[in-house]
C-alpha cells in the first residue's frame, strides 16, 4: 500500500518578486526600466498580484509571509503592499537573498522565463547580457537559481506565477509545484542568441496576457491550493549532488563577443559557488 504524503506546515513564507512576469507588463523598455513611461504602472500591476497571493497564503493557513523585491531598480510599491506582510529590500550578503531556515517554504510572483526560452515573454536572466547559467550542466534562470539554494536549505518550493514559459520551467525543475501563467509569449522566432544585449531587449516583447483582474484571482487561488497541497505531490525540492560547476555565457555586448565568462566549481555547496565572482576566460 502507498503511504500518504507527508505534509509540511507552512508557517512563515519567503515571496520572490519581479516584474517580468507580471501582467499587463508589455515591454522591457517602457515598463521595466525605472525611467521608463510605464515603470510606475508596472510597479502598481506587481503590487497588486503580489498581494493576490498574499491572500491565498493567508488563506490557506500562513501566518508570516515575507516579500521580497527581485526586480533590479525596485518593483514592490510599499504604500500598496498588503499590510499583513513585510518588505525585503536589498540583499547585502549575496546568495541566498536573505532566505534561511527560519522559513518553511518558498514562493514567486511575477516571474519570468530563463535567458534563451522558446515561447517566452520578457526572458532573461541576471540580465540582457546572459544567453545561459548552468550548474552541473542544467541550465538555471533567477527562479532555478534560487530554488537551487532553497533546496540546500532543505526548503521547498510550492508556488510560482508569471508567464506560461516560466510555468513550464518551474514545473520541469521542481515537479508538484503550483503554477499560474497570467500570459503567454507569442514569438515563434529562435531563442535569440546571437543578438547582442540592446538587440535581445526587444526579442521577446509580445505576449497575449490575462486581464489583471482576473489573473490576481487566479493567482490567489492558486496561491491557496499551494498552501493545501504543500508535500503532497512532491517534496518541492530539486535533487543536489556536489561537486558543482558553474557556467555562463554571454551574448555579443559592446564589442565583445559571445563567451563563457565563468567556469567555476565548488565542492560541497551550490550556494557557495552561486557567491563566486565571475572569471572570464580567454577570448578567442
Amino acid at each position: 500500500m502507498k503511504r500518504p504524503a507527508i505534509r509540511r506546515p507552512i508557517r512563515k513564507l519567503y515571496v520572490m518578486t519581479d516584474l517580468e512576469g507580471v501582467a499587463g507588463v508589455l515591454n522591457s523598455q517602457d515598463w521595466c526600466l525605472d525611467d521608463g513611461r510605464f515603470y510606475e504602472r508596472a510597479r502598481v500591476l506587481l503590487t497588486l498580484e503580489v498581494n493576490a497571493a498574499v491572500r491565498g497564503f493567508l488563506a490557506g493557513g500562513v501566518l508570516e509571509v515575507v516579500i521580497s523585491d527581485g526586480h533590479g531598480p525596485g518593483g514592490i510599491d510599499p504604500d500598496l503592499l498588503d499590510p499583513r506582510s513585510e518588505l525585503i529590500r536589498g540583499w547585502p550578503n549575496g546568495w541566498p537573498l536573505e532566505l534561511d531556515k527560519t522559513y518553511d517554504a518558498l514562493a514567486f510572483v511575477g516571474q519570468h522565463a530563463k535567458a534563451s526560452s522558446l515561447g517566452a515573454h520578457l526572458c532573461h536572466t541576471q540580465n540582457m547580457q546572459h544567453i545561459d547559467f548552468a550548474v552541473n550542466g542544467v541550465s538555471l534562470g533567477e527562479f532555478g537559481q534560487l530554488a537551487v539554494c532553497a533546496s540546500e536549505l532543505g526548503i521547498p518550493v510550492i508556488f510560482g506565477c508569471g508567464d506560461l514559459a516560466f510555468a513550464k520551467e518551474a514545473e520541469a525543475l521542481v515537479p508538484g509545484i503550483e503554477t499560474v501563467a497570467v500570459k503567454r509569449g507569442v514569438r515563434r522566432a529562435g531563442p535569440g542568441e546571437t543578438l547582442d544585449d540592446h538587440a535581445y531587449r526587444q526579442h521577446n516583447a509580445g505576449a497575449i496576457h490575462v486581464p489583471p483582474e482576473r489573473a490576481r484571482r487566479l493567482i490567489e487561488a492558486g496561491a491557496r491550493r499551494a498552501v493545501a497541497m504543500a508535500g503532497t505531490r512532491g517534496p518541492g525540492l530539486i535533487p543536489l549532488t556536489p561537486p558543482f560547476e558553474r557556467v555562463v555565457v554571454l551574448r555579443r555586448h559592446e564589442g565583445h563577443p559571445a563567451r563563457t565568462v565563468s567556469r567555476e566549481r565548488h565542492s560541497t555547496s551550490v550556494i557557495a559557488l552561486l557567491n563566486m565572482p565571475y572569471h572570464p576566460e580567454p577570448e578567442i
